[in-house]
């Protein structure tokens, strides 16, 4: 179920996605997305809960930083990759 809540929030909210490491995953997104994001990102660290997620408003963006232990980087790539394909699909 959340694995379509985040292609909602790709799709309506992603303006960026940075990789800026093997274990941390940066997102930016419409502001006004800010209460689906912090939700469902509560909701997936319940569930998950060796995801961090980490919110800060940066320049009229929100930006959403994701970060996995070593050992769940695959769980992390293929987020990434799912916002990855959102991002080209937009362009």
């Amino acid at each position: 179920m959340r694995v379509a809540e985040f292609d909602a929030l790709f799709t309506t909210s992603l303006r960026d996605v940075q990789r800026l490491a093997a274990t941390r995953l940066r997102l930016m997104l419409d502001p006004g997305s800010a209460a689906v994001a912090r939700d469902l990102a509560a909701r997936e660290s319940e569930c998950c809960s060796f995801f961090t997620f980490t919110m800060t408003p940066v320049g009229g963006e929100l930006q959403m930083d994701v970060g996995v232990p070593t050992a769940h980087v695959e769980v992390l790539d293929a987020l990434a990759e799912r916002a990855a394909a959102q991002a080209r699909a937009a362009v």
